[in-house]
């Protein structure tokens, strides 16, 4: 690693109000240097012992509507058929194709394997909606009071962190990432050293995150780079 240092003229004072160029460290091969850090922490305790912050559980209102209109139609048209065969009138025509098909065609035929593979995988899908809460972009705040639940939605998570890294001295531009479970930060910073930087960021967003009082502590990690060559 080298450093780039100015002509030995601009090092000097002139008149008391002279100037010294920053150093910025460069890799060998040209290409700037930069710092990595993974900092974990704990996450301050719960108001009480016995509250937690379960997620929050999609309504999945818009399925559940397309799955009643579907019953409901199939039901209906069904009753009405067998209401009015009661009442001495035919039967629909599509029941009967239905029964000559079900009744003339083999269970290993390309059309029963595919009905039989979009029904079992419609099935999945329902039961996969039924069993998970949803809502991944909403994150569960600790609960002071077990009547009151809050959350916080990622972005704006995101965005509180990405504030409080750019107070950070050094830092010129930030990127944060936020997940359920983790913090990916890069951030790019123009002058001091990229360690200190670096120090500072896990320091400040440590305590940004803890300040959000999310239920659940996600872990934090924090990548800094130079700035990239223009031209």
């Amino acid at each position: 690693m080298s450093e780039a240092q100015g002509p030995q003229g601009s090092q000097g004072s002139s008149g008391g109000g002279g100037t010294q160029p920053l150093p910025v460290i460069e890799r060998g091969d040209g290409e700037l240097d930069q710092s990595a850090s993974a900092a974990s922490y704990n996450p301050p305790p719960t108001l009480a012992d016995d509250t937690k912050a379960p997620r929050f559980w999609s309504s999945r209102r818009v399925p559940a509507a397309v799955l009643a209109l579907l019953i409901l139609g199939g039901a209906g048209l069904l009753l009405y058929d067998i209401a009015a065969v009661r009442a001495g009138h035919s039967a629909m025509a599509w029941r009967g194709d239905l029964a000559r098909e079900l009744a003339g065609r083999r269970l290993d035929s390309t059309a029963v394997l595919v009905g039989a593979g979009l029904a079992a995988a419609a099935g999945v899908w329902l039961i996969v909606l039924a069993a998970t809460p949803g809502l991944r972009t909403v994150l569960a705040m600790r609960r002071g009071d077990a009547d009151v639940r809050a959350g916080l939605h990622r972005g704006a998570a995101a965005m509180v962190l990405r504030d409080r890294a750019m107070d950070v001295s050094g830092v010129q531009s930030v990127r944060v990432r936020m997940t359920r479970s983790k913090v990916d930060v890069h951030a790019v910073s123009h002058f001091r050293e990229l360690d200190d930087v670096r120090s500072d960021l896990d320091i400040t967003l440590a305590d940004g995150i803890r300040d959000l009082g999310l239920g659940r502590g996600p872990s934090l990690s924090v990548r800094v780079a130079r700035p990239g060559r223009k031209g």
